[in-house]
């Protein structure tokens, strides 16, 4: 399975394209243009969360929760997810220390990078919807709970995405 999923990454590197495009695409008209509190990679102020979903309005906030929140972003975190996972392995298999390793533990480290950004993904998903399914839910410290979840998730895509670049840096041919 290990050596399979490495192979198929450039597929499914087209396929986080293939949702995430449209999905910031279309969605980020409804709100006037602002964009969406989940692309904010460094959070957001409450004040800023409150303009986002006045702006979104009860039509546009039930048009992002059920076909961005409950379509598009249900299945991306885990096909990001598993798209970093066969870029993690991909990039890896260059390197022969890496490749030494049994497959098993090259799963093991790979998946261990990347479920932390999975869980965080899926967290902040939920703490959005919310706000977006309960207006009156949206306060001061739920928005700002929002918002940490927002960054803690770009935080913890940067590990993986790091070690990514650090493999295909390090297996690269050397130029002599």
């Amino acid at each position: 399975m290990t050596l399979r999923l490495s192979r198929h990454a450039a597929a499914l590197c087209f396929a986080c394209a293939a949702v995430f495009v449209p999905m910031i695409l279309y969605f980020r008209q409804l709100s006037g243009g602002l964009p969406s509190l989940d692309l904010r990679w460094t959070g957001f102020t409450p004040d800023e969360g409150m303009a986002w979903l006045t702006a979104l309005g009860r039509r546009g906030s039930e048009i992002i929760l059920v076909w961005h929140y409950l379509t598009f972003d249900l299945p991306f975190p885990a096909l990001l997810s598993l798209t970093l996972v066969s870029l993690i392995l991909a990039t890896g298999r260059r390197l022969k220390s890496f490749r030494a390793l049994p497959a098993q533990l090259q799963s093991l480290f790979a998946l261990v990078l990347v479920l932390p950004y999975t869980l965080a993904d899926y967290a902040q998903n939920i703490a959005v919807a919310r706000l977006l399914s309960d207006f009156l839910s949206a306060n001061p410290d739920s928005l700002s709970f929002a918002s940490a979840l927002i960054v803690t998730k770009f935080a913890l895509l940067a590990i993986p995405v790091i070690v990514i670049a650090v493999f295909h840096l390090t297996g690269q041919p050397r130029q002599r």
